[in-house]
């Protein structure tokens, strides 16, 4: 049966057959009282009400938008979806003039959540990670990227990785999975960092490519994780698995993260922070998409944002993701990332809410399925409960996500009151 919604105000299709870059970043593809169709999940027609009227069966299902704003699902290109507990009390100590990095030294940070994914059974953290999962739901979002990371021993990154092969066979949300083994040294090799990276290369990635958990690897190359040679020794073993390549840099220190993901050919740098020119350059030179994470920088209390117009200047398809994980940005919102990106980082509406379509979509390889209103896409679409589209960061935090369709299926449903 065919299935459409008609009379949307503005139908964002943010279409296009790549990511985008420069000027062509405010091109979103507007289409006023606009429709779509769609059969079986994929959208077969997109166009004005009017075009798309012949093309209704009168037994379709029908959603009339009366004049509200319907994009393409949000896709969220850098979140740790799966973990056990929380860091409250860390929010706390921030709150009290604590750093982050005090707060890790203190054996808090990444290494608390360690402790409660390794005691939690894979049951106990599916379950948890489908709330968060609901939560980017309601929030807009149908594609998210999900890291394990929390583990940091055999059995428990794998027991992370195997949670998303299960939220991505059990659904709606469509899930992107990481092996995020080096994210940190585990307490049991305090001191013995090149032996923890051996383990992960010896032991680690080999069992995750056996079971097929992950189509990415990345690597926290940072002061306080894992140092240059150590991350493109990881590099190096994960291609050779198959697994390809997103990094974690330039977050806390400025040392050349950049530099080093364009020479290791990953995909994607995340965070920069607080990249050089000369790194720019480099991600520029080599094709490197940046994923800026605002929402961390916000919730770690500092005030240096990526410098968003330089890569935008520089011809860099750039990408916005919310990295929800339970301590430095406890955040499923990408609405409100997009309203960071705008007020901190200069952005534009239209370069923030394609930030989080297409360029994500592309960042994770999915540009083809996802990330657009095209036909022949997976009818993944989200409704607003506004009228223009440069609300959705405008009002930040107010609930105007009113439906998501997740391969043509409605997900959610409030009303204009709510």
């Amino acid at each position: 049966m065919k299935s459409a919604i008609i009379h949307c105000g503005q139908l964002v299709t943010v279409s296009g057959s790549g990511p985008k870059t420069g000027p062509a970043m405010s091109d979103l593809g507007i289409i006023p009282d606009g429709a779509v169709i769609w059969e079986e999940g994929r959208i077969t027609h997109v166009g004005t009400t009017d075009e798309l009227r012949p093309h209704l069966p009168p037994d379709s299902q029908t959603t009339d938008l009366e004049g509200k704003v319907l994009t393409p699902g949000l896709v969220d290109a850098h979140t740790h979806l799966v973990f056990a507990g929380s860091r409250a009390n860390e929010f706390e100590a921030r709150a009290q003039g604590k750093s982050y990095v005090e707060i890790a030294a203190e054996g808090g940070g990444i290494l608390s959540t360690v402790r409660a994914v390794r005691t939690a059974t894979e049951d106990e953290l599916f379950d948890q990670a489908r709330q968060h999962a609901d939560w980017m739901i309601a929030n807009g979002t149908t594609t998210a990227e999900s890291k394990s990371g929390y583990g940091l021993d055999l059995e428990s990154e794998l027991k992370i990785l195997r949670v998303n092969r299960r939220l991505r066979e059990q659904g709606p949300l469509k899930i992107s999975s990481t092996f995020l083994g080096a994210h940190a040294v585990p307490p049991e090799f305090k001191g013995r960092s090149d032996d923890y990276v051996a383990l992960v290369e010896d032991e680690m990635l080999p069992a995750v490519a056996r079971e097929g958990l992950a189509t990415w690897c990345d690597v926290f190359c940072e002061s306080i994780a894992f140092r240059q040679e150590q991350t493109a020794r990881i590099a190096s073993a994960a291609k050779s698995h198959g697994l390809k390549l997103r990094l974690h840099v330039d977050q806390l220190t400025s040392a050349g993260g950049a530099q080093l993901a364009a020479r290791l050919g990953a995909k994607t740098a995340d965070h920069l922070e607080l990249v050089s020119a000369e790194g720019i350059r480099a991600l520029a030179d080599k094709g490197v998409t940046p994923v800026h994470l605002p929402a961390s920088v916000f919730c770690l209390g500092h005030t240096t944002y990526p410098p968003a117009r330089a890569m935008i200047a520089a011809g860099l398809p750039v990408v916005l993701a919310t990295d929800f994980n339970p301590g430095s940005s406890p955040t499923p919102s990408l609405p409100f990332v997009m309203s960071l990106a705008c007020t901190q980082m200069g952005m534009t509406p239209a370069e923030a809410l394609l930030a989080c379509t297409l360029n994500a979509a592309h960042s994770l390889d999915l540009g083809h399925d996802v990330g657009s209103i095209d036909v022949g896409k997976s009818a993944d679409l989200t409704a607003w409960n506004c009228s223009d589209y440069r609300e959705i960061p405008y009002f930040a935090g107010a609930p105007l996500c009113q439906h998501v369709w997740a391969s043509g299926q409605l997900l959610t449903r409030r009303q204009a009151s709510d």
